[in-house]
């Protein structure tokens, strides 16, 4: 059984990948050296573009409504059968690094993520709070108040009585980040604490610390035991904030500008578009160098991984790179991710290499987060549990009772296999909403995305003609029977979304 490696980075784009490598803008050496050894999706769509929803998504290879995990602030059931348990029944020994995610921030930092099938975890993520925070407070001391100026989340109650001596630790990251100098001394005067250059060496930061912790499981297990590493990194999620020697590495000069927001002048932009407010950062372009300057930081920490593998006689591997979902970073007005279903928000990097997989090939198969949990099951030769049959009714034979909604890449990575032509992309309402105007369903091809609004309004772009999506043809003649076979796509994969059966009632799974 050869090991696997899940190397997931958070809310990058596929664009801005292609980007930094298309116009050179920073150097990716260990990346483009994956993508030569392995297969590169182009098309590679996060079926729900938030983090909680799209990481229980990879978990379980189910769709939204299948977990149950619609937007964050919604737990993942640790009940339901997910791969890396089926992972830990085949023999492998299981370690999760850094961000998972599947239950709220709010809930604090004690989840026990072994219950969701993982044999170790040191965890770390957007919060800052737990694993990491303890260990830059002993490891540097004289450092953390400049740690604690990275920590935005302080509304999350744990922080208002941290750790064994209930340290109101909330108000002391409320008062150092009062007075914090982002700019350091008018070293970086672009600093805000929207975008910045941490306060501290990459040593400290949290990217390192996870990687650090990958290294010791991998080094630690016995070259005879196969192993599965989860390693995920919190960036390069915002707020944008990188060790200052990668700035030097990133060419401003090739960044591109952000795409209008054409919204703004689309008569026929959805109801939804016209309660919206564009979104600025302080510096836009020192929020784009800085993106870009941390993902020469985690190509840094990829090639750590892949060579500690190696140096440990572990080098027949497979490897899967992604994201969870993407991020706008001040195209069309917008940043982050959530329901405008752009292509940055919604298309994400996927680069698997391996055993038998195709060298140096470009797929321009439609794929979603859906297929990675079978793909990493097939690469095992195991799977997840099958639905069972309950009494006398459902007389169908085990192979067609598919407990998961995607279909293994694995083939088609060695083959090229068709997988699909069409994919499918839903939002919820975000965790700051309760309006169901905020829901988006869209299908996405090659050449277009259709996409509809609860509460009435369309887009419709063709991205072969208009890749920036900055013609809206939803009233466009000549695109009329396009846009009724993508609405009636869409309606089929909307009613799809709840087979197999109803997978929310756990006796599906024959757990009691």
């Amino acid at each position: 059984m050869n090991d696997i490696v899940l190397f997931m980075v958070d809310q990058l784009s596929a664009k801005w990948v292609e980007t930094a490598i298309e116009r050179q803008i920073c150097p990716l050496p260990n990346l483009k050296e994956l993508m030569s050894e392995g297969v590169t999706f182009r098309y590679a769509i996060s079926s729900n573009p938030v983090c909680c929803p799209s990481r229980s998504t990879i978990a379980t290879g189910m769709t939204t409504r299948g977990h149950g995990v619609l937007e964050n602030g919604y737990r993942l059931d640790s009940a339901l059968p997910t791969f890396m348990k089926s992972l830990q029944s085949a023999g492998m020994r299981t370690g999760a690094f850094g961000k998972l995610h599947f239950v709220p921030h709010e809930e604090g930092f004690g989840t026990d993520y072994h219950a969701y099938g993982f044999d170790v975890t040191k965890i770390t993520d957007d919060s800052r709070g737990g694993q990491w925070l303890d260990w830059a407070r002993e490891k540097a001391p004289e450092q953390f108040d400049n740690v604690l100026a990275t920590v935005w989340a302080d509304h999350i109650p744990e922080f208002s009585r941290y750790g064994e001596c209930k340290e109101d630790l909330a108000e002391k990251i409320r008062t150092v980040r009062h007075r914090f100098d982002w700019t350091q001394g008018g070293k970086f005067p672009r600093n805000s604490e929207k975008a910045y250059t941490l306060p501290f060496s990459g040593s400290l930061s949290q990217t390192e610390w996870i990687t650090e912790r990958a290294v010791e499981f991998i080094k630690e297990t016995p070259v005879d035991i196969p192993i599965f590493t989860h390693i995920s990194y919190v960036q390069p999620h915002n707020p944008y904030s990188v060790p200052e020697q990668y700035i030097a590495m990133v060419d401003e000069s090739a960044i591109p500008e952000a795409l209008p927001a054409e919204w703004r002048s689309d008569l026929y932009a959805p109801s939804y578009f016209k309660r919206q407010k564009e979104f600025h950062l302080p510096d836009e372009r020192w929020a784009r160098i800085c993106y870009f300057a941390d993902l020469v930081h985690l190509d840094r920490q990829l090639g750590i991984i892949r060579k500690t593998f190696r140096e440990c006689g572990r080098g027949d591997i497979y490897i899967l790179f992604t994201s969870d979902h993407g991020d706008l970073l001040g195209d069309h007005g917008f940043y982050f991710k959530e329901e405008r279903h752009y292509d940055a928000c919604i298309r994400v990097p996927l680069v698997i290499s391996g055993p038998y997989i195709r060298r140096g090939a470009i797929s321009g198969e439609m794929v979603q987060t859906t297929d990675l949990c079978p793909t990493i099951l097939d690469m095992a030769g195991t799977s997840l549990p099958d639905i069972p049959v309950s009494g006398p009714y459902l007389r169908i034979p085990p192979e067609q009772r598919h407990p998961v909604h995607g279909k293994s890449l694995l083939e088609h990575c060695c083959s090229g296999e068709k997988i699909r032509d069409i994919a499918y992309v839903e939002s919820y309402n975000p965790i700051w909403s309760n309006d169901y105007t905020d829901w988006a369903r869209t299908v996405r091809t090659s050449q277009f995305r259709y996409t509809y609004y609860a509460g009435g309004g369309e887009q419709l772009f063709d991205l072969q003609s208009d890749p920036g999506e900055q013609i809206n043809l939803v009233q466009d003649l000549e695109y009329a029977k396009c846009k009724q076979n993508l609405k009636d796509n869409l309606t089929e994969l909307i009613i799809r979304q709840d087979w197999p059966k109803t997978t929310r009632e756990l006796f599906a799974f024959g757990v009691h």
